[in-house]
């Protein structure tokens, strides 16, 4: 599934932030580079960190509680006698 990405560049001395935002999610990430790096390969990377952390919100959101989950006595972990 193709997803937009809207990439912003702001150069801060010799380096420059880029930040990734995906529109549907509006999951928001930001790189730092030096600002020789070509336009493509920040991008590249800016989009790898936006994929890696749509990827860890979805295992976030399928490993969560599920209403009705009982929570463990004393707050999980350990030995209820």
């Amino acid at each position: 599934m193709r997803r937009e990405v809207i990439f912003e560049f702001t150069p801060i001395g010799t380096s420059v932030k880029v930040t990734a935002l995906d529109v549907a999610s509006d999951l928001e990430v930001s790189v730092v580079a030096p600002s020789s790096a070509s336009r493509n390969e920040l991008e590249r990377i800016a989009l790898q960190k936006l994929r890696y952390m749509l990827n860890r919100q979805g295992e976030a959101e399928a490993g969560a509680k599920k209403p009705g989950d009982r929570e463990e006595p004393g707050g999980g972990g350990g030995i209820v006698v």
